[in-house]
């Protein structure tokens, strides 16, 4: 991890509001930590850009939880309207927050069944013209 870049209370503010009462809206996040109406959205997203994707890790880790109940929810009502989206809603948020199905193999075998396998072709020589071996392939 690198050091962490001090940020002023504007950037602060903007941050907390951004994933809280303005409910992801940029500019709305601005306004309520005071910036200008002039600002440019890109001029603090680039200097924040860090500190946002940290943010969007977070909360979609903390939203993980609801994105697990919702999955099983479905277990209990599995005929209601919009189980398909709500799973396909909580499988992504799940999978981007490292939660992701696991598949397991279980090979068995018989411990008497041997393998066999075909003995190997002796490689092949090819007289060159002043009696040298060369290797082919075919």
């Amino acid at each position: 991890m690198g050091i962490k870049k001090e940020l002023t209370d504007k950037q602060r503010a903007f941050l907390d509001c951004l994933f809280e009462e303005a409910n992801g809206n940029i500019r709305t996040a601005m306004k309520v930590a005071g910036y200008s109406a002039n600002t440019k959205t890109s001029m603090v997203l680039e200097s924040l850009q860090e500190e946002v994707i940290d943010r969007t890790q977070m909360y979609l880790a903390s939203n993980g939880p609801r994105a697990a109940m919702a999955m099983t929810g479905v277990l209990t009502d599995p005929t209601a309207l919009g189980n398909r989206d709500r799973i396909s809603a909580a499988r992504e948020i799940l999978d981007r927050t490292g939660i992701i199905k696991t598949e397991r193999i279980t090979v068995k075998a018989d411990p008497s069944t041997m393998l066999l396998f075909p003995p190997k072709a002796a490689p092949k020589y090819e007289k060159e013209e002043e009696g040298e071996e060369v290797y082919s392939n075919g």
